[in-house]
């Protein structure tokens, strides 16, 4: 390992700067990272990279703080919830301005939430709103939210970007462009320009003076620019901060952190409060993978560990299951039943299932060889991780296909049927957040991309989002979780902590989870000098 790192070394010196814009002021930074979103349309876009942005430009009623747990106040000053879960009343914080100066007002509020609810906007993520009855302005800062039925996390999943406020005229002006051409926000920062699959330029929205109350400063920003560069290469990002062309990243290499943690003008802070894991998914309805002895030999054919060490130097977890252990309402009775790496028993498997080796050690079955097609992100993470399990899986004669896509295309890619795995990686805050988002019938075909249509499944997670106390609750998501584990439904590869490096030219950031997104609003950051 020590010479790969000392190998590794003098690559970075070597590798290509070509691209990063030059710093021109001390109140401007750039910040590196590895793939871009498919739009900024917080109603249309599940990308951490989107989310990413949108905390910055945008603002949300409820925000949540660094611990991942505490609701915190967003654009609502305070809110009250009605003893049967069905009503919430929230209070809006006055003098809240859109980047063009025009006041926000709870009409605005209504018609950024009835917009993501709407069937013609084709929210991916319309769910996460609850089963609404209605959404009303009550005066110009008062809203009331009504469920038809309760949902157990609404206020978790109104400090996702997915509920940014919107401005119903730039919407409307921008149209099919809105998101991509332009965003007029109530954040931190104002939309300048995207260029996709380069870079995303925001500008200090000076007015605004309404941020979180955990944050130290609730604005202005201290930043005047903010760069978001994108930059796939992981040797490049790397020497980027080395060299100062970038000042702070959440993307940083596993193979690097030794590396950055020993470097006097850097600083790595680690956020142990991210729940963040990365799998590849079975579209359960595809032939090969329709098997479920396929999918259980694939899970036992791939070695979690020795990716986690091998691939990103032991500054992963292994995973196991599909989320954290220490996840709200994960089940230990589950520990005991997950697969492991255990070749000898994957081979069995497709022994006992009749997928018979060919000459050149591929299985095949009834014609059909075992050669099952994944989509994955480009980039060099994904590379990593699929070449990894493709040759964990041909030792067991599956020959697995690999086809990456920049994500401003994967992400459509991925809502299609033309592939039998995918490559994902998802943020969560707990058991019932992960499996609402993945298994719901409803969400087929994205994010639901396994095509599980199960009616168990939809009656427990509904019973779970449903329960008015924690015992009900947790017992619903307990059944999903011991059934979608069985029927082998994803390969799960790795929990990510989240890492933050950064220049000491800055005063150190807090790593911040929610949805991914380590810099969350980006009121904290700030020179040392100023």
């Amino acid at each position: 390992m020590k010479r790969t790192r000392l190998l590794y070394t003098s690559a970075l010196f070597g590798a290509a700067l070509a691209g990063l814009p030059a710093i021109s002021a001390a109140a401007e930074i750039n910040i590196v990272r590895e793939v871009d979103s498919n739009n900024y349309d917080p109603h249309k876009s599940t990308a951490r990279a989107a989310a990413e942005v949108l905390f910055m430009v945008g603002d949300t009623l409820v925000a949540l703080e660094p611990d991942m747990q505490t609701l915190s106040d967003g654009l609502a000053e305070s809110w009250e919830v009605s003893d049967d879960g069905l009503v919430y009343t929230f209070h809006l914080k006055e003098g809240v301005q859109f980047c063009d100066g025009k006041a926000m007002t709870a009409d605005d509020v209504v018609y950024s939430f009835k917009r993501w609810i709407d069937p013609e906007t084709s929210s991916p993520v319309a769910w996460r709103a609850g089963d609404v009855e209605d959404i009303v302005a009550i005066d110009d800062r008062t809203v009331e939210y009504r469920l038809s039925e309760p949902f157990s996390e609404l206020l978790y999943q109104l400090t996702q970007s997915f509920a940014t406020v919107i401005d119903q005229d730039n919407v409307e002006a921008l149209g099919a462009d809105f998101g991509i051409n332009g965003f007029n926000g109530t954040g931190p920062f104002c939309w300048e320009g995207w260029t996709p699959r380069d870079r995303m330029i925001m500008n200090k929205h000076d007015a605004y003076v309404w941020g979180p109350s955990f944050y130290e400063n609730q604005g202005p920003a201290h930043l005047d620019r903010v760069v978001w560069q994108i930059v796939p290469e992981e040797n490049t990002r790397t020497v980027a901060l080395i060299t100062g062309q970038t000042q702070i990243t959440q993307y940083v290499p596993a193979i690097a952190l030794e590396q950055l943690r020993s470097t006097p003008d850097l600083e790595v802070y680690r956020g142990d409060d991210a729940f963040w894991t990365y799998f590849m998914g079975f579209k359960v309805d595809k032939p090969t993978v329709s098997d479920e002895a396929v999918r259980q030999a694939i899970n036992l054919a791939v070695d979690q560990e020795a990716i986690a060490q091998d691939l990103f130097f032991g500054e992963v977890e292994p995973a196991l299951g599909y989320i954290s252990q220490a996840t709200l309402d994960w089940d230990p009775s589950l520990d005991s039943e997950l697969l492991g790496y255990d070749p000898e028993r994957a081979n069995q498997l497709l022994d006992e299932a009749g997928w018979v080796r060919g000459g050149d050690g591929v299985r095949a079955k009834d014609g059909q060889r075992l050669a099952p097609l994944a989509y994955v992100f480009a980039g060099s993470t994904w590379q990593k991780i699929s070449e990894a399990v493709q040759a964990d899986l041909l030792e067991v004669g599956v020959d697995l296909q690999i086809q990456a896509f920049d994500a401003t295309v994967a992400w459509g890619k991925m809502g299609t049927q033309e592939f039998d795995m995918f490559g994902m990686s998802y943020p969560y805050v707990s058991a019932g957040d992960a499996l609402n988002l993945y298994f719901r019938s409803e969400n087929m075909p994205s994010p639901n991309r396994m095509n599980w249509d199960d009616a168990e499944t939809d009656e427990w997670l509904q019973t779970g989002k449903t329960a008015l106390n924690d015992e009900d609750r947790s017992q619903a998501y307990s059944k999903v979780l011991h059934k979608v584990h069985d029927a082998a439904v994803w390969l799960p590869l790795y929990h990510e902590p989240m890492y933050i490096a950064q220049t000491t030219d800055l005063e150190p950031v807090v790593p911040h989870n929610n949805y991914g997104s380590g810099l969350y609003k980006g009121l904290d950051i700030r020179f040392r000098s100023e």
